[in-house]
């Protein structure tokens, strides 16, 4: 994310440069995001959220109030929700027919620990509403360590937004702040000055003329939705409204929020943004968000995935191929992250990496594979494989995302590794199975990609990949996740060649099994040399020429 502030991306280290992402230095530490779910956050689940913030730009202060409907899931006697440290919490209250009653709060560092007024009851529902203000966290190193980012026009007019996936919405508004639970529905209500716009997730329903200077955008968001994801973008912005026939034969409402002085621009991005869009249905089904829209923000940060409104700011910046990496990366996240989403953050990589393969797949598709073989080398080379892209034990943002024990530098393996990870993965089964597996990731069936009611949206974990990709293409895949994913260390493979033969074998941390097959280029031919037990040879003719994995599909140590 970038403007005049950052160089690089949350959105993307893959399309840019994987290495340098790689040694991104942070200019402070996230604050937690997720990680091990408290037995009083287990207890209930979030049902909808009720956002009422009013923005003063000039102090850059808030003031809001957050309604959560919650259904009771274990019987605590204590609701937690988490809020940065700089906002006063102003009062708690039930919610109950029309009427409020106060309720007991603690304010700890970063949560509102309240007491309920009686025993709960299983699957009971709760309506909480907690009034609070303060001055939100300025982003340092927006999104990576974020909060709000403050900015002006080229006129001098108030520019701002939020940023805030490694750190959770926290840092804005009251939440329980996990990705194992959504809200299915969300209402959003914002007050900025009356010559601003606020654009935000989901559809627009009012605006309300406040006859006080302000004005109050009232947003509803119809599908589940990350905490993380929800955003506040503020702007004196030109609306841009387009549409394009979904896969599904839906209509895909497309509104671009711009500067008004990028007009021209935008509707440029717009154009390329639906070529964008026909990629990822061809492979993945069609756009999850169609009954909202299809979103774009113009932001003072380079980007981010904000479901159905992406932050994009990446000033109209077009590579050789005239792709926008930012965009498409970002375009792209509607499927992985936001249609299909990690219940803990140890899966990151189905967000990131899995994405970052589509960022590599869309450039293969406009100018050849060569490419990326050429590149493969280098791409391994920034891998770090310092810790497992997918471990099994609950994991925060910051435990994933960045390198211990300071936590100011970031790895990018769950970026370009896990990429990777998926490439050999299609080498080994082929485009068929592969892409199947890909797909049903995202839609089980095709009365699936009929849905827009919500119901589409689910959660999916690495053993959920693995089991869908063994039904796909019918081979047993533990051994491939656990060498490439569950540990950090990338297999080496020993070539050794003897007179008449060449002799292939995988080494690997403590013998994990590992009967990955090769492939191999002789006098202009390739061959796929099984490796049962780890361990292939194949005849070599005397003085020939050969080349291992000419095609591109191995992840190993160099």
């Amino acid at each position: 994310m970038f403007k005049k502030l950052v160089a690089g991306g949350l959105a993307a280290a893959f399309v840019f440069s994987t290495a340098v992402y790689g040694q991104r230095q942070m200019a402070a530490r996230p604050t937690e995001s997720g990680g091990v779910l408290s037995p009083e956050q287990a207890a209930f689940d979030v049902q909808h959220y009720d956002l009422a913030v009013s923005v003063d730009p000039t102090a850059q202060t808030i003031k809001g109030v957050l309604t959560v409907r919650a259904q009771i899931k274990g019987l605590q006697d204590k609701m937690v929700l988490d809020l940065d440290t700089p906002f006063k919490v102003e009062s708690v209250q039930l919610e109950k027919d029309g009427k409020l009653e106060p309720m007991k709060f603690e304010r700890t560092d970063k949560q509102i620990k309240i007491s309920y007024l009686r025993a709960m009851k299983l699957y009971e529902i709760v309506n909480v509403r907690v009034a609070y203000s303060g001055k939100p966290k300025v982003a340092p190193t927006p999104p990576w360590v974020g909060g709000f980012v403050w900015s002006k026009t080229a006129d001098g007019q108030p520019w701002f937004a939020t940023a805030v996936q490694n750190d959770g919405a926290d840092l804005w508004f009251p939440v329980k702040d996990h990705p194992s639970d959504k809200a299915e529905t969300t209402n959003l209500h914002f007050t900025v000055p009356a010559n601003l716009t606020a654009a935000s997730n989901g559809r627009l329903e009012s605006v309300t003329d406040n006859k006080d200077g302000t004005k109050t955008f009232n947003w509803f968001i119809s599908q589940p939705i990350s905490n993380y994801n929800i955003a506040l973008n503020v702007a004196p912005y030109k609306l841009i409204e387009d549409s394009m026939k979904s896969v599904s034969g839906d209509t895909i409402p497309m509104k671009f929020y711009v500067l008004p002085e990028h007009f021209d621009k935008g509707q440029e991005l717009i154009n390329k943004t639906k070529d964008y869009v026909r990629f990822f249905e061809q492979y993945l089904g069609p756009y999850p968000f169609r009954a909202d829209k299809l979103g774009i923000a113009e932001t003072p940060h380079l980007g981010m995935e904000h479901q159905s409104i992406t932050a994009y700011g990446n000033e109209f910046k077009y590579d050789k191929n005239g792709v926008d990496g930012l965009m498409l990366h970002e375009l792209g996240h509607e499927w992985w992250a936001n249609l299909v989403t990690a219940p803990d953050w140890n899966d990151f990589w189905i967000h990131e990496g899995f994405q970052s393969f589509m960022d590599a797949l869309y450039t293969e598709k406009l100018v050849g594979r060569q490419s990326f073989i050429e590149s493969l080398p280098n791409r391994i080379k920034a891998t770090k494989n310092l810790k497992p892209v997918a471990p099994r034990e609950p994991k925060t943002t910051t435990e994933m995302y960045l390198i211990p024990p300071d936590y100011v530098r970031g790895d990018g393996d769950i970026y370009g590794k896990g990429a990777l990870v998926l490439n050999s993965l299609r080498g080994y089964l082929g485009d068929d199975a592969f892409f199947r597996s890909l797909l049903k990731m995202c839609y089980d069936d095709k009365n699936a990609e009929k849905i827009t009611n919500g119901k589409q949206v689910h959660f999916r974990t690495t053993d959920d990949f693995l089991r869908i990709a063994e039904k796909e293409s019918g081979k047993k895949l533990d051994w491939f996740f656990e060498v490439y994913l569950r540990q950090p260390q990338l297999p080496k493979l020993n070539v050794e060649k003897k007179a008449n033969q060449l002799d292939l074998s995988w080494e690997t941390p403590n013998n994990m099994p590992f009967p990955l097959s090769v492939e191999v280029k002789i006098a202009g031919q390739t061959k796929r040399i099984e490796m049962k037990n780890g361990k292939g040879s194949l005849p070599l003719p005397q003085n020939a020429a050969y080349e291992i994995d000419p095609n591109g599909w191995l992840l190993r140590a160099l």
